[in-house]
């Protein structure tokens, strides 16, 4: 090996760096980005294209984005000085069209420059921007290390806030009092006040482990978790009893399935699957949104709707700003927004920039490519499982984080990241983020073990911070106390006054599924129909019939429920309203009765309608069960006392019109193997968890919004509300003052 001296070495570099020199001084000397281009782009565009200023949609932050182009399409590409639109823009005379519109425009040797980057290649240096790039929030998920228990404090929770307010210099906050504590409990975990009794029993308690009893009893008590815990869900998923869109039938709500899923605590991954990938009619109300009446902006559509429900919900993120242009506030881009809502769409979807089209198709794709993506030429069903499963991907830790976010804002007042829809920003605790997803994540997305969880620690159990004026810079001091809701506040008067109301407006069952029930209960209906399935016949494609019968009962009931099926669709009214509708014959539809009957007569009326190209098979099936309030049980079932009349009646608004004269027999049908398979399989657990509802106090959750509930902040749930202001709003505060 020879060694040369370093002395020599030095020469020849120098040597070979005049050289090249030189060479390129003979044609042009490259462009210098650090000393021309930066600066030339920090005077002339600096003002409206860099950072997160986003003019026309434009940046020029980093070389991305400069290549990413505008809403409207590429600026500027590399090498390409010919066809460029930022050359032309800069350098045109016309004064309505120059950039930057303001002072003399670039001068003719900046206007070269710029045209020997672009020819260049617009080299950039590696890793700068204009302004560094704000948090952005991990994708995976992260187990995290617990830091050392301090004084017996070992819940997970206790010790990561414990190593959080050491490093912050904070003190620890002192328990709260078995009475506040006692409260607080009840209200966050079932939103009722406890009883005297529970009051008194648990102050007596001397056991060391009360606490941690109490928050598992509370939660085990299933419908009245349910039914607190639905006006988050509601609002969160913007679904309701009446409102907007319900009269013309551009909405559907998913109440059944959410108390069903809140009852029987479905865990969050498949929760999350149903809603955006429904199995049926039932959950599928949350993906349709609402069909605005007449014509509608392009934000307004129920492909963006789609897009903006699914991206605030489940990954805290607010696409509405990049359902009209590129985000001016985060990094969501147009066309990610409306590749999203491509994902729902039947039809091609034209991108639209401020109501604008921009004259292409948006492409079905998912937010976080890297956990893969969804194949836009699938049907829209394979499209919507394929999200499903990406949403709830082990590695998508975003929709984890969300999530428990939220859980934890609504027990302590203020969330890890807040906004609750700003998931986009820094946590004050990562670790404590972190660690609470993945423990969900670990434990089944159990979204009441997360509750049990927070609920157990010593730092949940703590006084309630004393807040001062200066928010500017959020440090965890304690809990914060919580504005009542509307609904936990009415059914605290309720609960005290005994005047709850006797019928509720959500359409469900108030109990949880029982399978010992439903081996009891037997099918004692029979499929019927009118005379076209007659002596054998075959009913015609698209007969309408009606089909009656009347329940006499000798007092009001107390509970109730009805089970009915039909080959192909019906739609049941009970005293002349309309309760429900179903076109799937493979689906049992079940529906609560209490509030909908009462004593004396109640006419059961149902508008059938067969289906397909041709003649075939058609049949209905009705059982109903009650209990009275004077002890007794009434039953009614389709035989052969109901009645038929082959003239059609559709109703309208919700009403039965005037039913005709002309009602005979009905004739009993012989049921259809798939017919008996489907009822046999859902009718009994349906009619045996409807009728295990119960006379318990109704719960402003179930109940239509009302003047004091608005007034008291229930919100309109035509948008998705994750958080309701803290605070009375003026509006409020008027109604209320008035």
């Amino acid at each position: 090996m020879v060694l040369i001296p370093c002395n020599v070495v030095k020469a020849v570099n120098r040597l070979s760096n005049l050289v090249a020199l030189l060479l390129a001084s003979s044609v042009h000397a490259a462009v210098d980005f650090n000393h021309q281009i930066v600066p030339l782009i920090r005077k002339h565009c600096g003002e409206c294209h860099t950072g997160d200023k986003l003019k026309g949609g434009f940046s020029m932050n980093d070389r991305a984005a400069l290549l990413h182009g505008s809403e409207n399409g590429p600026v500027v590409e590399p090498g390409k000085t010919e066809q460029s639109l930022l050359l032309e823009i800069v350098s045109t005379t016309d004064e309505d069209l120059r950039m930057p519109p303001k002072g003399d425009g670039l001068s003719a040797d900046e206007v070269a420059q710029l045209k020997q980057w672009i020819a260049e290649g617009l080299p950039w240096e590696p890793g700068f921007a204009f302004q560094a790039p704000a948090y952005e929030p991990p994708l995976q998920p992260r187990a995290v290390a617990l830091p050392a228990a301090v004084d017996d404090r070992d819940h997970p929770v206790d010790r990561l806030m414990d190593a959080y307010l050491a490093k912050q210099k904070l003190p620890r906050p002192e328990p709260a009092d078995d009475s506040t504590f006692l409260r607080r409990a009840h209200l966050d975990l079932i939103g009722l006040l406890p009883s005297q009794e529970e009051v008194e029993a648990f102050l007596k308690d001397t056991s060391p482990d009360k606490r941690t009893r109490l928050v598992k009893s509370l939660l085990a008590r299933d419908v009245d978790y349910t039914e607190h815990w639905l006006t988050f869900w509601n609002d969160l998923l913007r679904n309701d009893y009446g409102g907007t869109g319900f009269i013309t039938g551009g909405r559907k709500q998913i109440s059944k399935w959410l108390y069903e899923a809140l009852v029987t605590n479905k865990p969050f991954d498949q929760f999350a699957r149903e809603l955006i990938a429904p199995p049926s009619d039932e959950s599928r109300g949350f993906i349709d949104g609402i069909k605005w009446r007449g014509e509608v902006s392009a934000g307004q559509t129920v492909e963006i709707q789609f897009a903006q429900s699914v991206g605030q919900s489940f990954l805290g993120i607010n696409l509405k700003c990049a359902s009209c242009h590129d985000s001016f506030i985060d990094r969501w881009k147009l066309d990610e927004a409306y590749g999203l809502a491509a994902i729902y769409a039947e039809q091609p979807l034209e991108v639209h920039r401020c109501d604008k089209p921009v004259g292409r198709t948006a492409q079905a794709a998912w937010l976080f490519p890297e956990l893969g993506n969804v194949d836009a030429k699938a049907p829209r069903t394979e499209r919507l499982n394929q999200l499903a499963a990406l949403m709830t991907h082990p590695e998508n830790g975003r929709f984890t984080r969300t999530l428990v976010n939220r859980l934890w804002h609504r027990l302590m007042g203020h969330g890890i990241v807040h906004p609750l829809d700003a998931m986009q920003s820094e946590p004050w605790s990562t670790d404590l983020l972190d660690y609470l997803a993945h423990h969900f994540q670990q434990n089944g997305y159990d979204l009441k073990m997360t509750l049990e969880h927070i609920a157990t620690s010593q730092t949940y159990q703590a006084r309630s911070e004393i807040l001062n004026d200066d928010e500017s810079a959020y440090a965890f001091k304690g809990p914060r106390a919580k504005r009542l809701s509307a609904e936990q506040f009415v059914d605290a008067v309720w609960q005290l006054t005994g005047t709850a109301p006797k019928k509720m407006d959500a359409p469900v069952f108030r109990a949880k599924p029982d399978p010992a029930a439903a081996k009891a209960i037997a099918l004692t209906g029979k499929w019927i129909w009118g005379s076209s399935a007659a002596e054998g016949k075959v009913p015609p494609a698209g007969e309408t019939i009606l089909l009656r019968a009347n329940w006499k009962l000798d007092a009001d009931p107390v509970s109730g429920a009805a089970i009915l099926t039909c080959d192909n669709e019906f739609t049941l009214y009970i005293n002349g309203r309309k309760i429900t509708s179903g076109d799937n014959w493979n689906q049992v539809t079940a529906v609560a009765l209490h509030d909908k009957l009462k004593q004396g007569n109640n006419p059961i009326v149902v508008v059938a309608k067969n289906a397909g190209k041709g003649p075939n098979s058609a049949g209905l099936y009705f059982q109903a069960q009650a209990k009275l309030a004077n002890g007794q049980d009434a039953t009614l079932s389709s035989d052969a006392s109901w009645q038929f009349s082959p003239s059609a009646n559709a109703g309208k608004e919700g009403r039965l019109g005037a039913l005709p004269n002309n009602f005979k027999p009905v004739t009993l049908v012989k049921a259809l193997p798939v017919w008996s398979k489907a009822l046999a399989q859902q009718g009994p657990a349906l009619l045996a968890q409807g009728s295990a509802s119960g006379d318990r106090m109704i719960r402003a959750a179930l109940v239509k919004s009302d003047f004091l509930m608005r007034s008291l902040g229930r919100p309109n749930r035509d948008q998705i509300v994750s958080m309701r202001p803290g605070d009375l709003t003026t509006l409020e505060a008027l109604d209320l003052a008035n």
